[in-house]
C-alpha cells in the first residue's frame, strides 16, 4: 500500500510511503482507488483536521502524521463482507491513499456505511459510500471534482435561504475564485427575480477569472475591500484569511449582519483568536444543515437537491474548468504541495488515477 503522510503541525511537510496490505478480518473488504481528485477543499481538510476532525477518520499509526482525505472512486478487490460484493465500485471519502480498508454495512437505502468502530463518532455524511455503475471514467473524474464542493456551495446558497439571508441585501463570498465560493456565487445568481446583490472578493490574480463566471454583480481584490458598500451584509469566507475577514468587519461595521466561515484556503493566514468588529464569526459545517433538512424533509430529499444542483453547473464547467489528469501518488504530492501555498490555477481542477497490479 502506498499513501501520502501530511505533517499534523506543518501541512506542507509530506511524505510517501510503502507498507504492507492490511490483512483483512471478518466483515472487513478491501477497496483499491481508481481515481481521486484534489482542490483546495483538502488543504482545508489538512488545516483543520483536528478543530473537524479530519486526521481522525483515517488513523496512520503515526503520531504526527496523518492522511489528508480525497474524495474519489474505488473498486472492491477482496472482501470478508456479505454487505459488499467483489467488483462493487464506490464513491466516496478515501485517504491519500491507494487502497482503504473499510467494514461495510448496508445504509437501508442503497448506500454502503463504513461501519469502523473509530468512525462512529465521525460526521456521518462522510461515512456514507455510494455505488456507482462502470461507465465513462470522465464522470467519476466530475464527480469527485465537483461534487463534495458544489454540495457544500449549494448546502451553503441552502442555508442562506433558510434564513432569509439573515436581512442582508449584499452578500459578499471571500475567495470567489474556490470552486466553492464559485458555486455559491453560480447559486445565489440563478434567481431571476431577488433582492441581494452579489459581491466577490479575490486576489488581483484570480480578478478576471471570476469576471468571467458572470455570476458577481461586483468583484472585489483584497486590496479593494474598503470599497464595498455600506448596505445590510452577510460575509462567507471561503479563505479564512485572518487580515481579509478583520477588514470585511472593518468596513462594514453595524451592517454586516451575519459573518461566516467555511473554508481555510488562506490556512497560513488563519488566525482563529483575532478579534473583529461587530458580528462574531460563526462557523458553517454542512453536515449539520444536511442534518437539519433530512430532519425537516425526511430522509433522501436534500440529497436529491445537491445531486441535481451540482449536476446542473456541470453541464457548463468547461467554461470554468479545466481537467487536469495525472498518474499517480508521487504527481497528487506535487499538485498537493501548489494547492497548500496557493500557487494552483483556480481553473484546474486535479484528477490522479492510480494503476492497480
Amino acid at each position: 500500500m502506498q499513501r501520502l503522510l501530511t505533517d499534523h503541525k506543518n501541512i506542507t511537510s509530506t511524505q510517501i510511503e510503502d507498507i504492507p496490505a492490511q490483512v483483512l478480518e471478518a466483515g472487513q473488504a478491501r477497496l483499491k482507488l481508481d481515481s481521486f481528485a484534489l482542490t483546495s477543499n483538502n488543504v482545508t481538510y489538512a488545516a483543520s483536521g483536528f478543530a473537524i476532525g479530519y486526521w481522525h477518520f483515517f488513523p496512520t499509526g503515526i503520531d504526527g502524521q496523518g492522511l489528508v482525505p480525497v474524495w474519489g472512486t474505488a473498486e472492491v478487490v477482496e472482501s470478508n463482507s456479505d454487505a459488499l460484493a467483489i467488483g462493487t465500485r464506490l464513491y466516496g471519502f478515501y485517504p491519500f491513499a491507494d487502497e482503504l480498508v473499510m467494514t461495510p454495512e448496508a445504509d437501508g437505502h442503497g448506500g454502503i456505511v463504513d461501519a469502523a468502530p473509530h468512525r462512529a463518532e465521525l460526521p456521518a455524511v462522510y461515512n456514507r459510500y455510494a455505488p456507482i455503475r462502470s461507465g465513462e471514467a470522465s464522470e467519476d473524474h466530475m464527480r469527485a471534482l465537483l461534487q463534495p464542493l458544489l454540495a457544500t456551495s449549494y448546502l451553503l446558497y441552502d442555508w442562506l435561504m433558510d434564513n432569509d439571508c439573515f436581512g442582508a441585501t449584499q452578500i459578499i463570498i471571500g475567495s470567489a475564485s474556490s470552486k466553492t465560493g464559485l458555486g455559491l456565487c453560480k447559486y445565489l445568481a440563478e434567481q431571476e427575480s431577488r433582492e441581494y446583490r452579489i459581491v466577490g472578493l479575490t486576489s488581483a490574480r484570480n480578478k478576471d477569472f471570476v469576471l468571467g463566471l458572470g455570476a458577481c454583480d461586483q468583484v472585489l481584490t483584497y486590496e479593494k475591500i474598503a470599497q464595498l458598500d455600506p448596505q445590510p451584509s452577510v460575509y462567507v469566507d471561503m479563505s479564512g484569511n485572518a487580515l481579509v475577514k478583520a477588514q470585511v468587519h472593518s468596513v462594514l461595521g453595524e451592517h454586516l449582519k451575519h459573518s461566516s466561515a467555511v473554508g481555510i484556503s488562506h490556512w497560513d493566514q488563519f488566525q482563529p483568536q483575532t478579534v473583529v468588529e461587530g458580528v462574531k464569526p460563526q462557523f458553517f459545517f454542512a453536515p449539520a444543515q444536511i442534518a437539519k433538512r433530512r430532519e425537516e424533509w425526511g430522509p433522501g430529499v436534500i440529497e436529491k437537491q445537491i445531486t441535481q444542483a451540482w449536476k446542473r453547473l456541470a453541464t457548463d464547467a468547461s467554461d470554468w474548468l479545466d481537467v487536469q489528469l495525472h498518474d499517480g501518488i508521487a504527481e497528487a504530492a506535487k499538485v498537493y504541495d501548489a494547492l497548500a501555498k496557493g500557487t494552483a490555477n483556480p481553473r484546474d481542477g486535479h484528477v490522479f488515477r492510480l494503476k492497480r497490479d
